[in-house]
Parts: C-alpha cells; sequence; structure tokens
C-alpha cells in the first residue's frame, strides 16, 4: 500500500477486526492518535475517554483476532487481491464524499475499476424473468458504452446486471455484504470468478470471513450508490432494500432512475414509487445517457452488427414486414407473450425496435 508500512498496514487490519468498532469509531482512532500503531498501544484508559466499548480495547491482543490478521495479511500476498485505503491516492473519490466512506476495502480483481465512471443497477431478489432480461440488456448497453456496471451480486436483478456487463466484454463491480471469502449467495462464486478473471472486481468493507450477517447488507448499499453517478431500479417491491440503495443516493446527490413496470405486477410499486418521488422514469437508455454526455470511458463500444446478419433475429424478421403488437408477434413468432416482450425490451435497449402509439416497429 502506498506510503503505509508494513506495521501500520498489519495495525489498520487489526483495527478492522476488532468487535464493535464500525466506520465512525475507526477514524475516531485515528483522528485521536495518528495511526493505527499509535491506536493499538494507547491504554485502555485512552480508549474509554473516546467512549468506545470496552470489547474493543480488550480484544486488541485477543489469539482470534491475531489469527484472523494473519489470514488477512496472507490473502493480500496473493495475485490480485489489494487493499484500499480511505486516506490513499487510490481510493474511490465519489465515495470518499460520504460521511461514513469505508476505512478500508478490499478488493479481489481490478481496483482501478473504483476510479471509473460507474452505473450502479439494482432491483428485486425475486425478480420477473422480463425484469432480469431488462436489467441483462441495459447492462450489456451501458457497459457497452463504457461504463462500470457495479451492484450487489444478489440473486434477481443484481446478478443478471452483473452478467449483462460481462456480456459485452464490460466491465463490472459486486460490493458484497459478507467477506470476500464467504461468496454470499453459495450460487454465485462462478459469478464471481468469471467477474474477476474478466477484469472486474470484488469488494467488501468487511474482514474477509465476515458471514452473511442481515444486518450487513443495508450498509453494503451505500457503497453501492456511493461508487456511482446514478442508480437504476429495474423492478423493486415496495419492500425491497434497492429502495434503501435509492434513497442513499439521493442523499448522496447521485442520479436515480426506475423503469416503470404494470399497475397489476407488485415488482412494479417500489418504482413506481420512486417515480413518484422524484427519480426519472426510464424507458430505454438514452434516458440514461443524455444527463451524463462526457462521463463515458475513453474506450470506444463495441460494435453492433449491422445489416443482414442484425436482421436475422425472428422478431425483427416479422416487424420489418409490418409493425404489429407484442400479442401480434406472440402468435405470429409461436413465442409465449413474456418471451416475446422481453426481446423486445432487449431489442429496443440496443435501439433496434421502438414502440409508437403501442404498435412496435422496426429499425
Amino acid at each position: 500500500m502506498q506510503n503505509t508500512s508494513p506495521a501500520e498496514l498489519e495495525a489498520r487490519v487489526r483495527l478492522h477486526c476488532l468487535p464493535d468498532l464500525g466506520t465512525k469509531r475507526f477514524r475516531t482512532l485515528i483522528d485521536a492518535f495518528g495511526n493505527a500503531s499509535s491506536a493499538l498501544s494507547a491504554p485502555a484508559a485512552a480508549w474509554r475517554a473516546l467512549k468506545l466499548p470496552a470489547a474493543c480495547a480488550e480484544a486488541r491482543r485477543d489469539e482470534t483476532i491475531r489469527q484472523r490478521v494473519n489470514a488477512s495479511l496472507a490473502w493480500l500476498e496473493q495475485c490480485n487481491h489489494h487493499l484500499v485505503m480511505w486516506d490513499h491516492a487510490d481510493y474511490p473519490a465519489l465515495l470518499a464524499e460520504l460521511p461514513d466512506a469505508p476505512p478500508l476495502l478490499y478488493v479481489a480483481g481490478n481496483p482501478q475499476l473504483l476510479q471509473q465512471p460507474q452505473l450502479a443497477i439494482v432491483g428485486s431478489r425475486r425478480a420477473s424473468k422480463p425484469g432480469m432480461d431488462t436489467a441483462h440488456a441495459f447492462a450489456r448497453s451501458l457497459a457497452g458504452g463504457g461504463f462500470v456496471i457495479t451492484s450487489g451480486m444478489a440473486l434477481g436483478i443484481d446478478g443478471a446486471a452483473h452478467q449483462g456487463a460481462l456480456a459485452v466484454g464490460g466491465k463490472t463491480v459486486a460490493v458484497l455484504g459478507t467477506g470476500l471469502n464467504q461468496i454470499y449467495p453459495p450460487r454465485h462464486r462462478h459469478l464471481a470468478t468469471d467477474i474477476v478473471a474478466q477484469g472486474g472486481a470484488m469488494i467488501s468493507e468487511l474482514p474477509l470471513d465476515t458471514p452473511p450477517l442481515p444486518a450487513s447488507f443495508p450498509l453494503r448499499n451505500r457503497i453501492i450508490s456511493g461508487l456511482s453517478l446514478g442508480v437504476l431500479v429495474v423492478e423493486a417491491s415496495p419492500s425491497s432494500g434497492s429502495l434503501i440503495t435509492a434513497r442513499l443516493a439521493l442523499e448522496q446527490g447521485r442520479e436515480v432512475y426506475a423503469i416503470p413496470g404494470s399497475i397489476h405486477h407488485p415488482g412494479a410499486r417500489g418504482c413506481h414509487q420512486l417515480i413518484r418521488d422524484g427519480a426519472a422514469l426510464v424507458e430505454c437508455v438514452e434516458h440514461i445517457l443524455e444527463g451524463l454526455r462526457g462521463w463515458q470511458n475513453v474506450a470506444p463500444a463495441p460494435k453492433r452488427r449491422a445489416g443482414p446478419v442484425a436482421v436475422k433475429h425472428p422478431l425483427l424478421k416479422l416487424l420489418f414486414a409490418a409493425p404489429q403488437t407484442g400479442e401480434a408477434l406472440a402468435v405470429a413468432s409461436g413465442w409465449d407473450l413474456p418471451k416475446v416482450l422481453a426481446a423486445l425490451s432487449e431489442l429496443e435497449v440496443e435501439g433496434r425496435v421502438a414502440n409508437e402509439g403501442g404498435v412496435w416497429v422496426g429499425r
């Protein structure tokens, strides 16, 4: 770590592992003693004077803490493992604006992505198939346009967003609510591997061995929004944790976008509430990009195949023959209506179809 001695690095990791410490108390100790090494060697009375829990001071020399610290230092010796600190130049600038920005971030993968323009895509863990297809399609287009896609690697919308970015060779950042050695949910272990292998990053503010705890996930949401220029909510019930991310984004001065849905679909109600509260209603990627011109990375977007190759999509063939409703396309193609609507959503995001007065047309 830049400008950090091995002793100070170990001291920061040790502080970070102490029970009941947290972000604000970590910073209180650094402010009071100048560095982590001095804080650890200070007498217990000095910690009590700062109104820190007795458990913190008593655990400083605990054997279990020592073992966790050694395991963390060994992890950092491995390839593609990093520790980003809040007072270093490589700490993400947008996240540093938060009053409760994490003092340490464990990173598996490419830490430089944290400095690049990011857009968060979040939503329900119990998302519908069309909702997941929409998240996948938006992530593909935004990642192809140069944005890093950031999400929480949960089931449903989060996972679809990460996969959409990877599908076009884009970059994605997964913010975990567990330690990086405790991938959650377990079924996303392969996704975690793919994210790192394809140049993305897995990050967490928690010690490496931290298991999934209910209180950790709302806290990690501030990191998702804090890293990002804006947050897109694809599908969410009124009780969804993704609404916490959206609220935090508003408090942090970030843009909030929401995709509307059917008034009969419970998963659309959270998005409708956001729109009533002032979130931007989004129907296509252009609605997001029009306010973020100039933020995309300089790398060009992958070129879309044009001409005869692009027309091979079965729905496009039908639409180039004549404009049709979604229901008519389902009959003509032999596909189920949900499959047709999901495909149309992706084609619309790619700019290859448009809905004009309830009728779909090819472009």
